[in-house]
């Protein structure tokens, strides 16, 4: 029981969910007990209702505003000094399994649209009907209905039962439609009395005065649409169906609620780029120059770029004009802030043509890419057209960004609608749910972007050409900072050139001992830091320009070293082994290590491993004891014992195809009592037999490798040819051992027998 503040309502029904402005006070109270009465009778169900807000209405009145939660059972009564307070008993609706109530849903849902509908409903109210999922509330609806009596709404609220309540409201709306259609036919009759001449003539006076009173001239509208229609170049089939809305649009008058629905129609029809197109710029000598002004380093993706544009002006200079069978669907996949995004951007300002970005991330409804169809409320084009219309031709680059986090759910698949998107073969003829005419998108350049390709869905991968962007090098990441990030931040934070400055050496200890990252989103983010700092200096007057950064400057602004050249003091001991790894962030480095106790014998693994790595560290106890004579390992070291097989950071999950070389080096350098080389990392899966499968990532481990300091990388035979893919200074101050077998990768990974480094 709840003790509540008593508000009388005199001949008035307030219903759960309802939103009514009372003229009482009701001093610090939170909730008040709503109760209809007649007279001096009082209903003995009421409404509890949440005060929302204290109001003052005209001259001076104060008032509250509620919304009704739910329904409650009066109680016994007393009086305090601001009135009446109730014992409620709260009875909130329990809602009955659906196989009780569906049919009657159905029914009372029917029933209330041909009420509507009779009464000319613009959509408004079927729509907040088709809205409400509970029975109760629904069955509520009813008593919002001004034709019923007081007596009737009475009814309704007492009726605590939800099925129950549900028959009565589909009762009462019944009764509702029999006295309309009633009503209907008896105007029908009247009305088919009149001369058809004379009902028209008087109609359409009417309708002249009415538009002479709003200032529309209906020729005036319908005469600018034409225009429009004229002016907009579109094709035979879509000028075919606009003037079909138009010739509607014109029948049915502006008076109508769906005039405003074509009209809407009308409007995106037009602002559609049918004929516009940019002058499209296919030089590859400038769009390198762009290319190269524009972005430091990513050699592969500036020549890709480049013979893409070769390409097209070849076709252009030969008339091969049908680019149909040659599209193609550039599809950049690398870590975060490597320049996926702004490099869409330099080849829409290399090729002359507007630039529109489309966020693809966390889109799970199908209406985004298609758009709704016209029968919704509300209905609208999709991105598709929507980015058509920002971008003023028909021409553009569209940049799908993370189009490898597209979801999918009970709206439709996004990324199936997308296949007729980004198919050469289809787009010409892509057809919109809203516009519902054929709409050519193959003179879009589309540019893809994502992190992984492992969760792009394989029908819409078939259909890219994946260019990668594995990252960049110590150097490249100094250039590009002293060419483009230092520069904008120097600018964002509101500093001059000529008032700080700072060498390539601080530089280069930033990107070392403060960043890891494959991009430089990160590296933006500490020079930002240290330049906020220093424009705090130089506003308070602590420091006289030009400001040189130097180390302890760097130093004071972001704090102590965050990233180290650990491998040395973490594979000081048998058992720990260092492995190559290929993240959505990028190529990274992870430590594999491996313990003995004495136990059951078994294999614990840690460190949230997937399913692939656990069958690793598997087969790589298996190899071990299966070769442990081969080894110098004593065979019977293995009895009796239980092995742990740990990869840190354990709150990240683990898993892919090419710890196995790693796993099994850790479990042999422990064994034998070897420890591993501290300027090596590895990579490479194994078999039982003890074959090195290739892998996937090469350049981003080996680019991670030489971050974390390593020297020397152990690699399968197969993947000697990517090399050739890795920065030429990286692979000079490396040193690279391609191995066919588990053997070879032991006796280069480990130390010799009686090396012991020192922690």
């Amino acid at each position: 029981m709840t003790k509540l503040r008593l508000i009388p309502l005199d001949e008035t029904v307030v219903f759960p969910n309802m939103d009514v402005t009372l003229p009482i006070e009701v001093g610090d109270e939170e909730q008040v007990f709503l109760v209809p009465r007649h007279g001096r009778e009082y209903a003995n169900v009421g409404v509890v209702a949440k005060v929302v807000e204290r109001v003052r209405l005209p001259g001076r009145i104060k008032a509250v505003a509620v919304t009704g939660l739910h329904r409650g059972i009066a109680g016994a009564a007393e009086s305090d000094a601001g009135g009446l307070r109730v014992e409620v008993e709260e009875r909130p609706d329990v809602i009955p399994p659906p196989s009780r109530t569906h049919e009657i849903e159905r029914e009372y849902r029917a029933v209330v649209e041909e009420i509507l509908e009779l009464r000319g409903d613009d959509g408004r109210i079927s729509a907040f009907v088709r809205s409400i999922t509970t029975p109760g509330a629904l069955a509520d609806t009813a008593g919002y209905s001004p034709d019923l009596t007081f007596d009737q709404k009475i009814q309704l609220l007492q009726t605590l039962d939800v099925v129950a309540r549900l028959e009565l409201a589909t009762r009462l709306q019944r009764e509702r439609l029999a006295e309309l259609q009633v009503r209907k036919r008896i105007r029908e009759d009247v009305e088919s009395g009149a001369q058809k001449q004379q009902r028209e003539y008087f109609l359409r006076r009417q309708m002249d005065s009415i538009r002479k009173e709003l200032g529309e001239d209906e020729e005036s509208v319908a005469g600018e649409y034409r225009n429009k229609i004229a002016d907009a170049g579109m094709p035979d089939a879509a000028r075919e169906q606009a003037e079909r809305e138009l010739a509607r649009l014109e029948r049915m008058g502006e008076s109508t609620g769906e005039a405003s629905m074509i009209r809407t129609y009308l409007d995106w029809l037009i602002a559609v780029p049918w004929s516009k197109r940019s002058e499209e710029r296919l030089d590859p000598v400038h769009a390198r120059e762009v290319l190269d002004a524009d972005h430091a380093g990513l050699e592969d993706v500036k020549a890709r770029i480049t013979e893409h544009l070769a390409v097209r002006k070849l076709r252009a200079e030969r008339g091969m004009t049908d680019d149909r069978k040659a599209g193609v669907i550039l599809t950049l996949i690398g870590p975060p802030g490597t320049g996926k995004t702004s490099i869409g951007e330099s080849i829409a300002r290399a090729t002359g043509r507007k630039f529109v970005r489309m966020s693809l991330g966390g889109v799970r409804d199908e209406a985004e890419i298609r758009g709704h169809r016209r029968t919704y409320i509300g209905a609208l084009p999709g991105r598709l057209v929507r980015a058509l219309r920002d971008a003023g031709t028909i021409n553009p680059v569209i940049m799908l960004d993370e189009v490898d986090k597209i979801g999918a759910d009970w709206r439709g698949d996004p990324s199936s609608a997308l296949l007729e998107v980004l198919d050469p073969a289809q787009n010409h003829a892509f057809r919109d749910h809203y516009l519902d005419v054929e709409l050519d998108l193959s003179q879009v350049l589309f540019v893809a972007t994502a992190n992984v390709a492992d969760t792009i869905p394989g029908p819409l991968l078939d259909r890219m050409e994946i260019i990668r962007f594995d990252g960049y090098t110590l150097a490249e990441k100094v250039a590009i900072a002293r060419g483009y990030l230092w520069p904008r931040q120097v600018e964002r934070n509101g500093l001059r050139d000529d008032e700080v400055a700072i060498d390539d050496d601080v530089l280069r200890t930033i990107v070392v001992e403060y960043t890891r990252e494959a991009g430089v989103r990160q590296l933006e983010r500490e020079l930002g830091t240290v330049l906020r700092k220093t424009a705090t200096r130089v506003v308070s007057g602590s420091v006289a320009t030009p400001v040189p950064l130097d180390l302890a400057l760097v130093r004071d602004a972001l704090g102590h070293q965050k990233f180290f050249q650990e491998a040395a003091a973490r594979t000081a001991v048998p058992g720990v082994a260092t492995g190559l790894a290929v993240t959505g962030a990028g190529g990274d480095v992870l430590f594999v290590e491996a313990a003995a106790m004495a136990g059951t014998a078994g294999l614990v693994l840690t460190g949230q491993l997937g399913d692939v790595m656990k069958e690793s560290a598997r087969i790589a106890l298996t190899y071990v004891r299966s070769h442990a004579a081969a080894l110098g390992i004593d065979e019977h070291a293995f009895d009796g014992r239980e092995f742990h097989v740990h990869v840190p950071a354990g709150a990240i999950p683990k898993d892919g195809p090419s710890a196995g070389v790693t796993i099994v080096t850790a479990i042999a350098s422990l064994m034998s009592g070897r420890p591993v080389k501290h300027t090596v990392g590895m990579t490479g899966e194994v078999t039982l037999q003890g074959r090195v499968l290739p892998i996937g990532g090469l350049k981003q481990k080996v680019l991670a490798a030489h971050a974390a300091g390593l020297t020397d990388v152990i690699l399968p035979e197969r993947n000697a040819a990517d090399l050739e893919d890795v920065p030429q200074e990286v692979r000079e101050r490396m040193r690279f051992h391609p191995v066919t077998s588990v053997d070879q990768a032991l006796t280069i990974a480990l130390e010799p027998h009686g090396i012991l480094k020192a922690a």
